[in-house]
């Protein structure tokens, strides 16, 4: 089969900084280059049939081509995207990020066309520079990491088919922006985020800061660090930068949420998807070299990059699937605190959105940005990087990365208050989070108090858990409260040691002060049943609607006062979702319930779902 190479395309790719053409070449030759750490390397000797040149280095992540044994010498190959790179030596490369076999050796047979050897002395990778401090070497490990596979759908130029000749063209070529005088360089060519790969060492980028994480420490076995990390985009899309050390103290202050920087000279690598959601392969670490500037010229920089998902589309969506949306706030619950596992207490607080679907979604949020949120006024929110989950049917968590905003300045939000106040607000929305949970078997299943003990729920070997709407029959008051150790991270009972110190052995300290905190055992019941359940700290301050700082106070000086909380406390009714299980104690099982949450009772959302059983056991 006769094929036609892409002429002049050698000397073009060479002098060109990237290229995301398709053109035909032909190999030559391949050589592995000695390698004493990482993967292999390959050069590679392609011809367009004018002229031949030494200078491509296959990228890692098409050594597969070569294991297949399909990279072999007269083959003809579809370059479809490159990069050049200058050598500590001064050499120019030309990486070849992706390319595809459009006729084997075997049916080619020979050398296409007489080439010579192309010159390129005298001749740099434009637009890079000679540098040792930069430089890629063919060896490095570092240029094993993969090609972005963001970039290949935000590519400026769509692909033209197969070149037939380039001398005089220059559609490889990249337009680089113009330096603005806010520029740290009038020669700073300013590329858009999704064009950045290692393989590039040097660039600049102008971007606007949507998201700032706070400082934080960290401690291991190779030692102990600060760091913190911002979210920037541009036109083109958005990267994560993390910042450590020396360098949190050089930049922390400098960069502010909201305002756009020129940033080039920082590393990039594979970004690592446990702590980040942005839709780019890669990630940026700040260096002691690396350059924050400030630009004025804010013009074609989006305040934010969101890709809204209808709430309706989340049933389609796969678990642990991050998303953004945006709805309104129809109704938020109060905050309430739990403990994690590491003991450390957390505020968490409830959202109800709605959009144009019709559909409703939970969606929490968590610590300070619970705290501060305030949904009397119905705003509009939009939570860019929630995790989908599919606790209670369908429900979305706030990530730490997860960047919350109220009433933003989007479009979207602007029409969505339009069809909310223009009679959304009276739509009888279904929600996602109570529709499956009606007999899914998830753990917020609705069960009765009889129902529990008639399935005889927490006898196996795993915990099972269920949601009733009961009311509190009895709560004793007798041994709630218990004095505590005042470390962060302990939760242990003191021993006074009666001379104005407390002992917490598990601490083996003593300490001038102690908290209290709250062990509570209530009786609950509904229609048909009654159960004992015991409380922890959060839920029993949500159940008896003071702290346990305040009780401890009020026992001590307000006995009466103490009494009146416990009395107001019976015969209300709530939501309890729960924990039910088996357990020994000296050599006695018995069931143990322990409520995990505390909720309000929204009668129309249960009315809702009463209503919505009868149609069931109806038809």
């Amino acid at each position: 089969m006769s094929v036609e190479l892409t002429k002049g395309a050698v000397e073009a790719l060479i002098n060109s900084p990237q290229a995301d053409s398709r053109i035909i070449l032909q190999l030559l030759n391949i050589r592995q280059l000695s390698n004493s750490s990482g993967p292999s390397r390959f050069r590679l000797f392609m011809s367009d049939g004018q002229h031949s040149s030494p200078s491509f280095l296959l990228a890692t992540q098409l050594n597969h081509l070569t294991e297949d044994n399909l990279l072999k010498p007269n083959c003809v190959c579809i370059v479809k995207k490159t990069i050049n790179n200058t050598l500590a030596d001064g050499r120019c490369v030309v990486v070849v990020l992706d390319m595809e076999i459009l006729q084997s050796a075997e049916e080619t047979g020979e050398r296409i066309g007489s080439p010579s050897l192309y010159d390129a002395t005298g001749k740099k990778c434009s637009p890079q520079k000679p540098s040792s401090g930069s430089s890629v070497p063919a060896s490095s490990p570092s240029a094993a990491v993969p090609v972005s596979s963001s970039k290949k759908n935000t590519t400026l130029s769509s692909p033209r088919g197969h070149e037939k000749d380039f001398v005089g063209k220059s559609p490889m070529k990249a337009s680089p922006a113009k330096a603005s005088k806010s520029s740290p360089s009038s020669s700073a060519k300013v590329m858009p985020i999704t064009s950045l790969n290692p393989y590039q060492s040097k660039w600049t980028i102008r971007a606007r800061v949507t998201n700032k994480s706070s400082i934080r420490t960290w401690s291991n076995s190779r030692g102990e660090g600060k760091l913190f990390s911002f979210e920037i985009v541009d036109e083109s899309g958005e990267i994560k930068i993390t910042a450590f050390n020396d360098e949190v103290d050089k930049f922390f202050s400098l960069v502010e949420q909201g305002k756009v920087y020129f940033i080039t000279k920082a590393t990039l690598k594979v970004a690592n998807r446990q702590y980040t959601t942005l839709k780019n392969d890669y990630e940026m670490t700040l260096q002691a070299h690396s350059s924050i500037v400030p630009c004025d010229d804010t013009g074609g920089i989006p305040a934010v990059l969101c890709d809204f998902v209808p709430i309706a589309e989340l049933e389609n969506r796969e678990k642990d699937t991050v998303v953004d949306v945006i709805g309104v706030c129809k109704r938020a619950e109060d905050v309430s605190r739990i403990t994690t596992k590491t003991s450390r207490e957390v505020s968490k607080r409830a959202l109800h959105l709605i959009d144009t679907t019709g559909r409703e979604v939970t969606a929490t949020l968590w610590g300070e940005e619970a705290e501060k949120f305030d949904g009397s006024q119905q705003p509009v929110v939009a939570i860019k990087g929630a995790r989908l989950s599919d606790f209670g049917g369908r429900s979305l968590s706030a990530l730490f990365s997860s960047t919350v905003m109220v009433n933003p300045d989007l479009p979207e939000a602007f029409s969505l208050r339009a069809w909310y106040d223009q009679g959304g607000y009276a739509i009888d929305g279904q929600s996602l989070t109570e529709m499956r949970s009606l007999g899914s078997g998830a753990k917020t299943n609705w069960k009765t108090l009889s129902d529990v003990k008639s399935e005889q729920l927490g006898q196996g070997e795993k915990a099972d858990y269920f949601t009733c709407l009961a009311s509190v029959l009895y709560i004793r008051k007798e041994n709630c409260l218990y004095q505590a150790c005042p470390s962060a991270d302990c939760n242990k009972k003191v021993v006074d040691q009666q001379n104005g110190l407390y002992r917490c052995e598990k601490c083996n300290r003593e300490f001038p002060n102690f908290k209290y905190r709250l062990l509570l055992s209530a009786n609950i019941a509904d229609f048909g049943e009654n159960q004992w359940v015991t409380c922890f700290q959060e839920t029993a301050e949500v159940l008896l609607g003071h702290s346990a700082e305040a009780l401890g106070q009020l026992r001590d000086t307000d006995v009466t006062a103490f009494d009146e909380v416990f009395q107001k406390t019976s015969f209300t009714t709530h939501i309890f979702r729960n924990r039910v299980k088996l357990e020994t104690y000296n050599d006695e099982s018995r069931v143990k319930v322990t409520v995990m949450e505390v909720l309000p009772v929204d009668h129309r959302e249960y009315s809702r779902r009463l209503l919505s059983n009868i149609r069931k056991l109806a038809s």
